[in-house]
């Protein structure tokens, strides 16, 4: 279980970092996977990482992402 944590952990981590270097701050800016270069391992865990309330990462209606929080 600690293992999937951290795994989570740290995919959450890079796709963070993707979509904050893509410039993708708010809803306004979001962008596609593709802008924001993520592989096929990012975009398998999107489903798990993106939405929540409480998520770092959100979705948009038309499946853009961008970062929710900036700390």
């Amino acid at each position: 279980m600690e293992a999937v944590a951290m795994t989570f952990l740290g995919i959450q981590e890079r796709i963070w970092t993707k979509l904050t270097a893509a410039g993708a701050t708010s809803i306004e800016r979001a962008v596609t996977v593709q802008e924001a270069h993520l592989d096929m391992q990012e975009q398998n865990w999107l489903n798990y990482i993106a939405g929540g309330l409480f998520a770092r990462v959100k979705k948009t209606q038309d499946k853009r992402y961008y970062t929710a929080d900036h700390s």
